[in-house]
């Protein structure tokens, strides 16, 4: 069976084949697949930015393909940056610049309103079903980037529990707790039951 992921991020296409792992199928990437598509994100939601990918990379191919909409919801600053958390410090911003831009942004910010959590809502669409399922992982916003183990804000969201970046921990702690981890889960539970 083959399983296309809509993505070009190579970072997160590696966190979900490694989540899929022991599935029997193969995993490939837009590249891989040769589908070069731009899909506009313009969901109000993740869930609704899931579909939109799931479905439009479906159309191409007919086969079963995964999506998943993921990012950074920060309290102190109303849950920003969300759905738009790649875009969120400019277009062109790299990995260090949008973590030292939100640092910035949360100078001064007492602990207690630091709080953050990361969530992805990922979908699979097969045929004519189409379903969501959604991992959140709670933390808070560090004091200073830390860790190379990762991508995205993965370098400045603490997890209290293990008092370290997400970017800190080894990747079989950070995929069993995280956001990602959670939701792809509950993914590979389902590509069970289908090849079942």
């Amino acid at each position: 069976m083959r399983v296309i992921v809509a993505t070009r991020n190579r970072g997160k296409l590696q966190e979900i084949k490694k989540l899929l792992e022991g599935i029997n199928c193969e995993v490939l990437s837009m590249e891989e697949a040769g589908i070069h598509e731009d899909i506009a994100e313009d969901g109000l939601t993740f869930d609704e930015n899931a579909i939109i990918k799931a479905r439009a990379i479906r159309k191409i191919t007919g086969g079963i393909v995964l999506a998943d909409d993921s990012g950074l919801e920060v309290d102190f600053l109303n849950r920003a940056p969300g759905v738009y958390t790649a875009r969120f410090l400019g277009e062109g911003a790299r990995d260090a610049d949008r973590c030292q831009g939100l640092l910035k942004l949360m100078e001064g910010v007492p602990d207690e309103y630091r709080g953050a959590r990361f969530v992805c809502s990922a979908a699979i669409a097969a045929g004519d079903e189409e379903i969501t399922v959604r991992g959140v992982l709670e933390g808070m916003i560090a004091r200073q980037a830390a860790g190379s183990n990762g991508f995205g804000y993965d370098p400045v969201f603490l997890v209290p529990q293990y008092g370290k970046t997400l970017a800190q921990l080894d990747t079989e702690v950070k995929n069993r707790i995280s956001h990602r981890g959670k939701a792809f889960r509950a993914v590979a539970e389902r590509l069970r039951e289908m090849l079942r």
